[in-house]
């Protein structure tokens, strides 16, 4: 189970016939954080002519834009197509408009808010984030080196180790991937050690 959506603040922009637009863009969980990021950034650029946005969150699947005063159609439905053609979801994104005295016309204005919003989600970073594993693997200090090499080797992160008695190394792994961890730890211990399955867990990973 997964599903996109951004890694962290994000911030570009351009200028078109003299307008400068900014696209501003965050993850976020629910819709008062989307409002209390879509407030801050207004309130950053006070002064701007526009400051259109929407937000698409995942599990409540509510989606919401803003023309702020651009002709209808123009502004906040390019922002949230973009985003949805990129199949985001958590996220929120303002496209600043200073207006610099060139009107662009409907289908310019659409072209400049596409690109604003596609600029603003580059910045925050596209990820996907996958439902993992979160594993526990005890073993001895002896075997400890060995273990530390086996679980990236097959596609786990550490999380953390604990040096007690005996070590455990906790990580998180994707499904996929832990018959061929299970596999090997097997024949590498000679049957000694196990993993211990502790839940699930999302995490980011790098679109590819």
């Amino acid at each position: 189970m997964e599903y996109r959506t951004v890694r962290d603040l994000g911030r570009a922009e351009f200028v078109e016939k003299k307008s400068r637009f900014i696209g501003t863009c965050r993850p976020v969980k629910t819709e008062e954080e989307a409002l209390a990021f879509i407030a801050q950034v207004k309130s950053q650029y006070w002064d701007a002519s526009h400051n259109v946005y929407a937000y698409i969150l995942r599990d409540s699947g509510v989606q919401r834009f803003s023309d702020d005063g651009e002709p209808q159609g123009t502004a906040g439905i390019p922002v949230i197509e973009t985003m949805k053609k990129a199949g985001l979801v958590d996220v929120a994104l303002v496209a600043t408009r200073y207006f610099g005295g060139i009107l662009l016309g409907g289908g310019g204005l659409i072209r400049a808010y596409s690109h604003t919003a596609t600029i603003g989600l580059q910045a925050a970073g596209k990820i996907v984030m996958r439902e993992c594993l979160l594993l526990e693997l005890p073993c001895d200090y002896g075997f400890y080196g060995k273990a530390a090499g086996l679980i990236p080797e097959c596609g786990g992160v550490v999380d953390d180790t604990q040096f007690l008695e005996n070590v455990t190394l906790s990580f998180h792994l994707d499904p996929a991937d832990l018959p061929a961890l299970s596999k090997k730890l097997a024949d590498l211990s000679r049957g000694r050690f196990s993993l211990v399955e502790q839940g699930q867990a999302f995490y980011p990973f790098d679109l590819e």
